[in-house]
C-alpha cells in the first residue's frame, strides 16, 4: 500500500478505499497518456486558407488603434513551431462574452508565457477588436495576443461558428510545412457527443479539476463573468 498521509485516525476501511482510488487514478493517468500519444500520431491534416485576422496594439492600454491585418501564416514565429489557438465564444450572435471561456482565458493570461516556450499561442474571437479588447482590459489579459476573425469564414470553417453566427469555444492547433503549406492539425470542442455537451475541454481549466476533489464535486456550479 502506498500511503499519501500519516494521520493516525485513518480507518482500515478508509485506507483500503483510498488505495483502490489511487490505483484507479494511476489507470486514468496512463489512459490520458495513451490518448495524447494517439493525438500526436495523427496524420497530416488538411491544408487551410491563409485567413486574415484583425489585431490592435500589443499594449491593451494603448487604445484600440491602429488595427492591422495579420494572416494566419504570420502567426507562426519560427519553422516547425505549431500554433495553438483558443477560439473565444464571443461575437456575432453571442453579444455577451461566454463566462466559461472567460474563466479559461483568465487562466491562460497567467500561464501563456509558459506555453509560448513551445508553441505560438493566440486568442481569436468573432467580436470586433474594440469590443474584444475592452473585455480583455476588464479581465487584465495583458499577456495574451488577441485577434478578431469575424470578417472571415475562419470560425465557421473550423466548426466554431454555425450558419446563424452562434459561437462555440474551440481549441485548435495548426502547423506550417517547410513549403509554407498551412494545415489544421487538431481541434476539440466542449461538445463531444449528444450526451456530452460541455466536458470536452475541461482539462484546460484547473477550476473543474479542483472542484472534483471536493466531497460534493463540481455539482451544478457554473462560472460567471462577475460574482
Amino acid at each position: 500500500m502506498f500511503r499519501h498521509t500519516r494521520l493516525p485516525g485513518e480507518s482500515a476501511e478508509y485506507l483500503a478505499a483510498r488505495e483502490e482510488l489511487r490505483l484507479a487514478e494511476i489507470e486514468l493517468m496512463r489512459q490520458g497518456e495513451e490518448v495524447a500519444v494517439r493525438r500526436r500520431a495523427l496524420p497530416p491534416g488538411p491544408p487551410v486558407d491563409d485567413y486574415v485576422f484583425l489585431e490592435g496594439p500589443a499594449d491593451l492600454d494603448a487604445g484600440d488603434e491602429p488595427v492591422r491585418e495579420v494572416r494566419l501564416s504570420e502567426l507562426f514565429t519560427a519553422p516547425e513551431r505549431p500554433l495553438l489557438m483558443y477560439q473565444f465564444m464571443y461575437g456575432k450572435a453571442d453579444t455577451d462574452p461566454c463566462p466559461m471561456c472567460t474563466m479559461w482565458i483568465d487562466g491562460f493570461s497567467n500561464i501563456g508565457h509558459h506555453v509560448t516556450r513551445n508553441a505560438d499561442f493566440v486568442i481569436a474571437a468573432a467580436a470586433d477588436p474594440p469590443v474584444l479588447r475592452q473585455h480583455a482590459r476588464s479581465r487584465g489579459w495583458h499577456r495574451l495576443r488577441l485577434l478578431s476573425c469575424g470578417g472571415s469564414t475562419f470560425k465557421y470553417d473550423t466548426g466554431s461558428e454555425d450558419k446563424d453566427g452562434a459561437q462555440d469555444s474551440t481549441v485548435s492547433v495548426f502547423t506550417r510545412d517547410a513549403d509554407g503549406t498551412l494545415r489544421h492539425f487538431y481541434s476539440v470542442h466542449p461538445r463531444m457527443s449528444d450526451d456530452i455537451g460541455e466536458r470536452g475541454i475541461d482539462l484546460l481549466a484547473p477550476v473543474w479539476n479542483l472542484l472534483d476533489l471536493l466531497p460534493q464535486g463540481r455539482g451544478g456550479w457554473y462560472p460567471s463573468v462577475a460574482y
